[in-house]
């Protein structure tokens, strides 16, 4: 087995089989892209070095995401909290991201990237980053001040169940159960 595959065992490449929800050829592809965001002589210790964010966001399936920024971080291990990625950090993403992972799985990690603020729950602010991510905040984008207040009004009367004024993880996981494309465009397809 060369090239990609030379520093993934058999036991780790079964390992990662049984952690993820990806299959062998998509973790040695996964291998493959995140050495290659290496320097040519970092490749062969690809499992212990972690490549910045700046790296991982050049990758073409995060280049276009609107939420690349929360992603790293949702996923980074970091103890720095610089949003950079190990290869673990990388196939947790991938796996989050992948057709076989289940709707739980996938709105619960959402929920974390949709929460700007990390608190937990998604208030007023953090729809906002939402919405602002998804639109653009261009000039010809830009929601202007009464819409934003009126689209985040209509989220809240929809989502927030027990009328606190944020929507918590289990209000978000019913409105997106609620929806049948959320999943299948909840995705980083390789």
């Amino acid at each position: 087995m060369g090239g990609a595959g030379s520093q993934l065992s058999k036991e780790l490449l079964s390992e990662y089989q049984e952690l993820t929800f990806l299959t062998k050829q998509e973790i040695l592809l996964a291998y493959k892209k995140y050495a290659e965001l290496l320097p040519k002589e970092e490749r062969s210790t690809a499992l212990s070095v972690r490549i910045p964010k700046a790296k991982i966001v050049t990758l073409p399936e995060m280049k276009a995401n609107p939420f690349q920024d929360r992603i790293c971080r949702v996923f980074s291990t970091s103890e720095n909290q610089d949003d950079s990625m190990s290869f673990e950090d990388f196939l947790d993403m991938l796996s989050v991201f992948c057709d076989s992972a289940t709707p739980e799985i996938k709105s619960h990690y959402a929920f974390r990237i949709f929460d700007f603020d990390d608190d937990g729950a998604l208030d007023k602010r953090d729809l906002e980053n939402l919405v602002n991510c998804l639109t653009g905040e261009a000039e010809g984008t830009k929601l202007s001040a009464s819409e934003m207040e009126q689209l985040i009004q209509n989220i809240l009367e929809e989502s927030d169940i027990d009328k606190d004024g944020t929507i918590n993880l289990s209000e978000f996981q019913h409105v997106i159960s609620r929806s049948p494309d959320f999943v299948s465009s909840f995705r980083i397809v390789l």
